[in-house]
């Protein structure tokens, strides 16, 4: 019996090493070497200590810093998990939900129209990026919170902005991290 399932086993064991091992290791090798950046997580590096992922959104709170997208996990963005609330879009629970985060979002930035993303969760919870009329409806708010003219935040706002791939796919967009990070380094005038 042993010498019947002899071919058997190395088969398992020889394509477990092939492609359960070697395969993997060469194509984690190739991409490091190709792409660095993003085979190594996207890390955002300061002062030599990764403090987080240009992929992963991070819980920013306050009138200090711009604010990410809600996130339905719990934690909010608790990288260990990914995922959405599951709510249908007739869910009266998501509607009131919405209602809440608008009405949060008109106090803290002032009356007027309120950007999608800025009171829908996005479908991993963990979206890094805010489109950019969230950004600059932000902007005054947190310009004034921080003492700084409205017009500097704005810039920054619009240099850290990227554009729809081919001008076409996509929205424009901002980075939470990177925008907060770069506004950590504004000082009034």
């Amino acid at each position: 019996m042993l010498r019947e399932l002899r071919p058997t086993i190395s088969l398992v064991i020889a394509f477990t090493l092939l492609l359960g091992v070697m395969l993997p290791w060469g194509f984690t090798r190739a991409m490091q070497a190709a792409l660095p950046w993003q085979a190594n997580g996207s890390l955002i590096m300061q002062n030599g200590q990764a403090i987080g992922s240009a992929l992963i959104g991070q819980a920013f709170t306050g009138p200090l810093w711009f604010t990410p997208r809600p996130s339905a996990l719990t934690p909010p963005y608790n990288s260990a998990t990914s995922g959405a609330s599951n709510l249908a879009s007739s869910s009266s629970a998501l509607l009131q939900t919405i209602k809440t985060r608008v009405s949060a979002y008109q106090t803290a930035y002032g009356p007027g129209p309120v950007p999608a993303d800025a009171v829908t969760a996005s479908g991993s919870g963990l979206d890094p990026d805010i489109s950019q009329d969230n950004a600059l409806r932000q902007a005054p708010a947190i310009a004034a919170a921080r003492h700084l003219p409205a017009a500097l935040v704005v810039a920054l706002v619009t240099a850290h902005t990227r554009q729809p791939v081919l001008g076409i796919i996509g929205t424009a967009h901002v980075n939470v991290l990177e925008l907060n990070l770069a506004l950590s380094q504004l000082h009034a005038p």
